[in-house]
């Protein structure tokens, strides 16, 4: 990806800042100063502030999609002790959370946080600076050595170059995209399996609202014959129903048609992000969608969700004339694996 020039600084050492990157800390520290500046306008910030937003914005990605980070990265592993002692809500808004860890005065949590202060913001700079010490790092980024983006000061805070500080408001969402690009690349790396991993860094403003998924399962409601909750054994009604993921939401990233089914409400809300037992409700889960699937083909074969099924390598119309063993098999395939690699990632699973 490349970044907007500019002639009076050196946008070649930038674009190097991720080059032999081994842990997340580079990509977290860059995103945060931009975030801070971008907000505050002031070239002068505390380490400790970008530190909590660095937290802030991982936050999620570690605890909601269970990313790994690389077994050298204890960046996640801090995360989750800081979770387990503040017992902070995994959902919560980021900029809440920042305000939240910059005041937390538990030294635990202060000790977990300033480990974070003792390399990165030199490292940092060894575009610019060639990295010795990080006395030598302090010294060389107070007169700006090769232009470098900020000084570090003895008071732990970094002060924005002048030189940088039009740069890094005019190209703020370009150079966001630019860690964020960087940043996937780098997890993709340590979460080959994992599915959409691109959407995974930010938390969404907003779920989707499945009216399409909702309006092809009421096509099912409609056709006059009763759907069980495979969880419960209910009787579901058209106007009191959940839609669900089969496979939590928080691991595929994903709406499609293929993985929701019609549950009970208190059930749904009950298994949340955890997994099913492939063993206790595979089986009825398949059968539902079958049951669905050739109900929504036979009154409407141009429905565009029957779309979302394409993903098992068939077109609609030939999974409408399969038979249920040979979906089974077809799902099987596909399920198992997933649900397999998201144990691996830590989901747990889920027990009624």
């Amino acid at each position: 990806m490349q970044l907007p020039e500019q002639k009076i600084i050196s946008i070649r050492r930038l674009a190097q800042v991720f080059n032999n990157t081994s842990a997340t800390y580079k990509f977290y520290w860059f995103i945060s100063i931009l975030e801070i500046y971008a907000k505050k306008q002031e070239s002068k910030i505390t380490i400790h502030e970008i530190i909590a937003r660095m937290i802030a914005n991982a936050w999620y990605p570690v605890h909601y999609f269970r990313l790994s980070f690389g077994l050298q990265d204890m960046f996640s592993e801090s995360i989750k002790e800081i979770q387990a002692i503040t017992n902070i809500a995994v959902d919560i808004d980021k900029d809440t959370l920042q305000a939240l860890l910059m005041s937390n005065t538990d030294k635990r949590v202060r000790s977990l946080m300033n480990n974070f202060s003792l390399q990165v913001p030199y490292r940092f700079l060894s575009p610019w600076i060639p990295y010795t010490s990080d006395r030598n790092m302090m010294e060389s980024s107070r007169v700006f050595q090769n232009d470098c983006l900020y000084s570090i000061t003895s008071d732990k805070t970094i002060v924005i170059n002048e030189k940088w500080c039009e740069y890094l408001l005019k190209n703020n969402k370009i150079l966001l995209d630019f860690c964020y690009w960087n940043l996937t690349m780098y997890l993709q790396s340590k979460n080959p399996n994992v599915p959409d991993l691109a959407n995974k860094l930010i938390k969404p403003i907003l779920r989707n609202a499945l009216t399409l998924q909702r309006a092809y399962w009421e096509i099912v409601f409609d056709a006059g014959i009763e759907i069980e909750c495979i969880y419960t054994g209910k009787i579901l009604r058209k106007e009191s129903y959940d839609l669900e993921h089969f496979i939590p939401w928080s691991f595929v990233a994903h709406d499609l048609q293929w993985n929701l089914l019609p549950s009970d409400k208190v059930t749904n809300c009950s298994k949340g992000n955890k997994l099913p037992s492939l063993d206790l409700y595979f089986s009825k889960f398949v059968a539902t969608q079958k049951y669905g699937l050739d109900i929504v083909f036979s009154g409407h074969p141009h429905n565009k969700k029957l779309e979302d099924f394409t993903v098992f390598g068939f077109p609609a119309s030939d999974l409408a004339k399969m038979s249920l063993y040979n979906f089974n098999q077809l799902y099987y395939k596909t399920v198992s694996p997933m649900v397999q690699i998201a144990e691996n990632m830590g989901f747990e699973q889920w027990e009624r």
